[in-house]
């Protein structure tokens, strides 16, 4: 038994060691920020591994995107070569973030991940106005968006009458219900769901390289051969790494990870990598089947090569493994991204209700209902497009800061790394790393550049945090009992 003392957040704590030798938080002794007075007081449990760290990553990643999405890059740019050389290199620079987040995984092992990244790298503010972009409009807004193409692929697959945001409110809520049952219920729900992923997107490049004549890809070979081309090219990288983006919400649950350093790392860079592997396979069965140009002139061109090799069964099959994909990123979403919510109240930067974690199911279930309803009231009002709009670039902003804290903690460990955690390191740091972090900011620029209205909306919906947490900061703390 050890007395140790937590200089983030003040807290003084006993850690124990259970009998497989993990350590564990389980009794809060003093508090500076908090009212805990002394009283013992239920903590997260680590009992997620190296498997469903991969699940988490990969379910993040994969939703309706990639079933949609290659279309829109096809009518960017028009040849096969540059339509899969885009779709590498949006998976090598999702690659590279994921090793980034690899090596800060070992280095601030904790509850919240990219966030507590952001707040011992950069400052607490930045870290908030993180979590609370998060809350208010990029999770939210994207689960909401999520759960309605849900419940339109349902109403197409049953017939049903129903509005969707009703469906789409039935499976929000269905989904917190899950979570609130613990983080193994809510983990072995997203991994059945991810694994059923896997199988609706196997079906598909099986199906379209087996069963559709092929031929129809006349060039592989070639580079971008004019200004005009390479453009495109960078044009073409915005919609790819939005559709790679979803890797980082793993790190949320550090601390939930029997050994964060090494678990969030297998699942980081494995995750990473399978769904490079199915998104390029997936573009390389669509220009086969339909060719470039074919692919650009459909909208659904997973739906089109599933009719193609199977007729309309195989169209309503893959719409029903887009329904399951769609209900599985809702479910990872819902496990991952309150634990950032639970973070910032327990640094004193929320409602401190949002800190409490249930004494039975040892889950944040404040934080888990404070998710799934504004993800609802999103979904219900019908404006969640719009939102999404106005943050696509925001989500990069803190991509290329996170890149930025890894430099930073570099620099503060010195050059011999005294005293720094085993664990992965990023390969080529710093030249890799800053060209993550270029990566981002060309992102950014270029989503600016297109859509200049939208991005200074989702810009000012995020400064807009700067008063909450000058009044969240500004809060009386009770005192520490003596």
């Amino acid at each position: 038994m050890s007395l140790d003392f937590c200089k983030r957040c003040h807290w003084t704590y006993q850690n124990l060691r259970d009998p497989d030798g993990e350590r564990e938080t389980s009794r809060i002794l003093r508090s500076a920020r908090c009212d805990n007075g002394g009283v013992s007081q239920p903590q997260l449990v680590r009992r997620l591994g190296a498997f469903d760290a991969t699940m988490l990553v990969m379910g993040g990643i994969v939703g309706s995107g990639i079933f949609i999405n290659p279309y829109v890059v096809a009518r960017i740019v028009n040849t096969p070569a540059l339509i899969l050389g885009a779709w590498i290199a949006g998976g090598v620079v999702a690659l590279l973030g994921a090793l980034i987040w690899a090596e800060l995984a070992s280095l601030r092992p904790e509850t919240g991940g990219q966030y507590a990244y952001l707040r011992d790298a950069l400052h607490p503010a930045v870290a908030f106005l993180y979590g609370w972009a998060l809350l208010l409009v990029v999770q939210s807004g994207g689960m909401a968006a999520v759960a309605i193409t849900f419940a339109r692929y349902v109403i197409e697959l049953t017939g049903s009458g129903a509005a969707d945001w009703t469906i789409a409110a039935a499976a929000l809520l269905t989904l917190t219900v899950v979570n609130l049952f613990g983080v193994r219920t809510g983990s072995n729900t997203q991994s059945a769901l991810m694994v059923l992923k896997i199988g609706a997107i196997g079906m598909l490049i099986v199906a379209g390289a087996a069963l559709v004549p092929g031929g129809r890809i006349e060039q592989i070979g070639g580079i971008p051969r004019s200004l005009g081309e390479l453009a495109s090219f960078g044009a073409a990288l915005t919609p790819v790494m939005f559709a790679y983006g979803g890797w980082q919400t793993a790190s949320f649950v550090s601390g939930e990870l029997r050994r964060p350093g090494r678990d969030l790392a297998i699942g980081l860079v494995a995750g990473v990598c399978g769904v490079i592997a199915l998104y390029v396979g997936v573009n390389v069965v669509c220009l086969r089947a339909l060719g470039p140009e074919g692919l650009a002139a459909t909208t659904t061109p997973a739906s089109a090569v599933m009719r193609a090799a199977l007729g309309e069964p195989g169209a309503k099959l893959i719409a029903v493994g887009i329904a399951i994909s769609t209900l599985g990123f809702l479910s990872q979403g819902m496990l991952t991204a309150p634990r950032v919510y639970l973070a910032m109240a327990r640094d004193g930067s929320f409602f401190r209700s949002v800190a409490k974690i249930h004494p039975v199911t040892r889950v944040p279930a404040v934080a888990i209902a404070l998710q799934g309803a504004v993800a609802l009231v999103i979904a219900m009002s019908g404006r969640y497009e719009q939102i999404l709009n106005y943050v696509v670039s925001v989500d990069f902003i803190f991509f290329g800061l996170t890149g930025v804290a890894l430099i930073l903690f570099r620099r503060r460990l010195g050059p011999n790394g005294t005293g720094r955690p085993e664990g992965l390191r990023m390969p080529g740091h710093p030249v890799t790393t800053v060209l993550f972090v270029a990566a981002c900011f060309a992102v950014v620029a270029a989503t600016v550049w297109r859509h200049p209205a939208n991005s200074a909306i989702g810009l000012a919906i995020v400064l807009a945090g700067i008063p909450a947490w000058l009044a969240w900061r500004a809060a009386p703390r009770p005192t520490p009992p003596e």
